[in-house]
């Protein structure tokens, strides 16, 4: 199959989560957000629709100024208020996507549209999380090329992340599953990595195994400096677009100043309103595409 990536297939896929951001998938917030109950669809807050849809392009907008090729999925009929939150509904691999399923019922079948989009776009579809199991992307990331990391808590259970190790042991790689602390919503919440050697951590909210595993991989691991500006601004949920190089929500001035302390470019975007939605850059991005890690 990866043999066939970029003739019979479209070149995508990734092995890290740190080198080249090349390709993504979003989808552009409209009217859905207007019928939305905040309540019922698990948000902070109802973001007003017209604004929200007007900084998700500017989101857009910054991906591309920054060379990545934004892919857009716009459902049939009025969209789930969540489809916006594409990360957690799939998880690329090198050989193509592994399509979620997501746990909670506010969210079943979000996935039906990205697993359209992809196969349109000629991206691979390796599996779709199904049975009992249930998967969501945001629950997964990669250590390395030959090790990828699957949170198991709110929204992935042990049913699911074995059928996604099962996957990429097709592929040669293996699966450090770890538990996700209580009232933590995502992997992706817990740590981010920026570089072949730089993870940075919530401290309190990440397992003491995985962070063992960073180390022995030779990661340097920091610790989040200011949870109001995580649990507030997102400081947190950014997309690393290249080595020591982030996209990150503007209005975090004590977590930029920490991260360009460690010589990381920050390239920020309004996305204010979004946030009221409970998620940021990082919970809207579907990574379709990386260089390859080497």
């Amino acid at each position: 199959m990866r043999e066939e990536l970029g003739s019979l297939w479209t070149a995508c896929g990734i092995d890290s989560e740190w080198t080249t951001l090349r390709a993504v998938l979003l989808h552009r917030p409209g009217r859905e957000l207007a019928a939305a109950d905040p309540d019922a669809a698990q948000m902070l807050d109802a973001p007003d629709p017209a604004l929200a849809t007007s900084q998700h392009d500017a989101l857009a907008a910054r991906f591309s100024e920054q060379g990545v090729a934004v892919h857009l999925v716009d459902p049939a009929g009025t969209p789930a208020p969540n489809q916006m939150f594409v990360a957690d509904l799939m998880f690329m691999t090198p050989a193509g996507a592994i399509v979620a399923r997501p746990a909670s019922t506010v969210r079943a079948g979000e996935e039906r549209w990205i697993a359209r989009r992809l196969a349109d776009l000629g991206v691979p579809i390796l599996r779709t999380v199904g049975g009992h199991g249930t998967f969501e992307g945001a629950d997964a990331m990669w250590l390395d090329p030959r090790t990828v990391i699957i949170g198991i808590g709110l929204r992935t259970n042990a049913d699911g992340a074995a059928q996604v190790a099962a996957t990429l042991r097709e592929q040669g790689v293996d699966a450090l599953i770890v538990d996700s602390p209580v009232g933590t919503m995502h992997l992706m919440g817990q740590f981010r990595m920026v570089d072949r050697d730089l993870a940075i951590v919530f401290h309190g909210r990440f397992a003491w195994r995985a962070v063992e595993a960073l180390r022995e991989r030779g990661f340097r691991v920091f610790f989040f400096p200011d949870p109001d500006e995580i649990r507030t601004g997102f400081a947190h949920n950014f997309v690393t677009l290249g080595p020591r190089r982030i996209l990150m929500p503007e209005g975090n001035p004590v977590t930029r100043r920490f991260y360009e302390g460690h010589g990381i470019e920050c390239v920020t975007v309004e996305i204010g309103e979004l946030l009221k939605a409970a998620g940021a850059v990082g919970c809207l991005t579907g990574v379709v595409s990386r260089d390859a890690a080497g």
